[in-house]
């Protein structure tokens, strides 16, 4: 069975004026005089009555049951058993990128954090029923944006993350935290961290292991991802003849991201081109997806417009009924 609720009950406060309309008109009936006064009318008395007579009425009921309709609509009724299925991951993510300008080197294009970006930018969009969050990190580690479902925001943050925005440095430990303490609160039914770095952990207070300790501390996964080819990569470097590329050597400790991904239950990726990268992320989302749950919900159904209809229908028959068979005759 179909159940109501209001959206805005008191409204129905409205209806007891219609009391005093009530009353009033019963009053003035009783005490109408005709305009034309005779003596007697008991040459009447055996006149039969016409249906008009019966129907005399009908026009104030119909002016009362409009205005008792339209008090229903702007009470808004609403249904509440129209129920949907929803997919829905109820996961908390935090993204921890790494700005040092070792990201600079361009064999990733068209540099390493611009194709970082541009693919956590793709997986973002993918998963629009989740937080996330994004924290950047060189030589120190600041939260660029918290936990949120206004994945737009983020985006935009993301879009304007640059080398340079904090001090030069590499320190993977102070990332990390700082991602864990956007997350230590969360009561969601995952929650994860995607952890992506090109370099080795040469600044901050907080050992990478130390702060991966932490994070299953509190259960949460860190998916770690190196980025850089073997051996060297290209670099733009600042000349007194211009900006000049050469080759420089990449340096990643592999062994400290394995660590903190075995240590969490997480997944350690290596990415040595864009491809590479994108097909990351991707195995990333398929592994955090096999955590949607279905759930219903009640989907409330505003229903205000049949009671418009019947106080329009009711207007405009008194209307019509006025103007022809109740019309007065001055």
């Amino acid at each position: 069975m179909l159940k109501y609720t209001y959206a805005h009950p008191e409204m129905f406060y409205l209806l007891l004026a219609l009391l005093p309309i009530i009353g009033w008109y019963i009053y003035r009936h009783k005490k109408f005089s005709a305009s034309l006064m005779i003596s007697t009318t008991r040459g009447f008395a055996m006149a039969p009555k016409t249906w008009k007579h019966s129907l005399r009425h009908v026009l104030f009921i119909f002016r009362v049951l409009a205005m008792a309709l339209l008090i229903v609509v702007l009470a808004r009724p609403q249904s509440t058993e129209n129920w949907e299925n929803v997919s829905t991951e109820g996961i908390d993510i935090v993204m921890a990128i790494d700005v040092s300008t070792s990201m600079l080197a361009r064999d990733l294009k068209p540099d390493r954090l611009e194709a970082a970006k541009d693919v956590a930018m793709q997986f973002i969009n993918g998963r629009p029923y989740d937080r996330i969050g994004l924290v950047v990190f060189s030589g120190e580690s600041f939260t660029q944006c918290p936990l949120t479902t206004d994945h737009a925001v983020v985006n935009n943050l993301l879009r304007e993350t640059q080398t340079g925005m904090l001090e030069d440095g590499t320190a993977i430990g102070n990332g990390l935290a700082t991602a864990v303490s956007r997350l230590k609160e969360s009561d969601a039914i995952s929650r994860v961290i995607i952890l992506l770095t090109d370099g080795e952990n040469n600044r901050g207070e907080i050992p990478p292991l130390t702060a991966a300790e932490i994070a299953k501390t509190f259960g949460i996964r860190v998916y770690t991802i190196g980025v850089g080819t073997i051996g060297t990569a290209p670099y733009p470097v600042q000349t007194p003849f211009g900006t000049r590329i050469q080759q420089v050597q990449v340096k990643i400790d592999e062994e400290a991201l394995q660590s903190i991904a075995n240590t969490t239950d997480g997944k350690y990726f290596r990415a040595t081109d864009n491809d590479k990268l994108k097909s990351i992320y991707e195995e990333i989302d398929s592994l955090e997806k096999s955590k949607i749950e279905v759930k219903e919900f009640s989907k409330k159904q505003e229903e205000f417009q049949p009671y418009a209809l019947a106080a329009l229908l009711l207007i405009v028959a008194g209307a019509l009924l006025k103007v022809s068979v109740l019309r007065n005759i001055p």
